[in-house]
């Protein structure tokens, strides 16, 4: 019998494979239409779409639908769940926690909807952080309160090649305004209030992701972390950049490097790297 308290959790957390099932985490995928064809985001791979993307092939990106995450719910509570605890990817970059709430709102057991304000590791790190909640025999307020708390105190930091997914894609917000010199700079980003938002502009990638790595270091200062690293067809970049954050971090747990999936990659490109840093709270 599972926990009493049921985690879910979308795609956009990029958990490394086995992670979540190891939590007992159902995830429910977004959406992603190449060339017309709409899948289930676990149904394309990141190389695939990478290669869209490298030929600027039209690519979409959508919420799940209301029944994924009524089944979801459904399926819970069959299993013994009393209450389900529902955390997603900011509010401010898609509607899936609304729709979320929209299934929650018939769900045979009390469904908690968490907007964590950011995605990608971030989310996945509170996603974590309820499930452990939960099953170490806490009640739904306890795991609702774990994840809010991860997702507040963890940074995002990003590096992109370029602002051109993003533009087109719609999530630029106020990294719009690196646009009119992005060809000379190459944008090293953060998450805010949900939203993308311009962190520095570095004239070349080799300084740009050098200052990534320094801004992760002084992120986790003395704290006791856990790091996200994250990137879409840069797995070498990705995985020296582990490597040497492993040595500088000074109090560093668990280090995940993977490859975002299809749905963030659509939005920041190929090239992209990634640090999130979660405090262990």
């Amino acid at each position: 019998m599972g926990s009493a308290v049921a985690v879910v959790t979308d795609s956009t957390a990029y958990l490394p494979p086995g992670l979540a099932e190891r939590h007992g985490l159902t995830v429910v995928p977004l959406q992603i239409a190449v060339g017309g064809a709409t899948r289930d985001e676990f149904d394309i791979s990141t190389g695939e779409a990478a290669l869209a993307l490298k030929e600027w092939q039209p690519i979409s990106t959508s919420r799940p639908a209301p029944q994924r995450f009524a089944e979801a719910y459904k399926t819970a509570a069959a299993s013994g769940a009393r209450a389900v605890v529902s955390v997603h990817l900011s509010s401010e970059m898609s509607g899936t926690v609304e729709t979320a709430r929209l299934a929650a709102d018939d769900a045979p057991v009390p469904v908690t909807v968490v907007d964590s304000g950011t995605i990608g590791m971030g989310l996945g790190f509170a996603a974590l952080s309820a499930a452990a909640a939960a099953m170490s025999g806490g009640d739904a307020e306890g795991a609702v309160a774990a994840a809010r708390r991860r997702a507040r105190s963890t940074r995002s930091l990003i590096y992109v090649d370029t602002l051109e997914h993003l533009r087109r894609g719609g999530r630029i917000g106020a990294a719009a305004t690196l646009l009119g010199s992005a060809l000379m700079v190459k944008p090293l980003l953060d998450i805010a209030d949900g939203r993308i938002v311009p962190l520095e502009k570095v004239r070349t990638s080799s300084r740009a992701l050098a200052r990534l790595e320094e801004l992760a270091v002084a992120e986790a200062g003395e704290r006791h972390v856990d790091l996200g690293v994250q990137h879409l067809a840069a797995p070498a970049r990705a995985e020296a950049l582990a490597a040497r954050l492993r040595e500088r971090v000074p109090h560093v747990h668990d280090v995940y490097v993977g490859e975002v999936g299809p749905v963030i990659g659509a939005h920041v490109g190929p090239g992209m790297l990634g640090v999130v840093v979660a405090p262990q709270l």
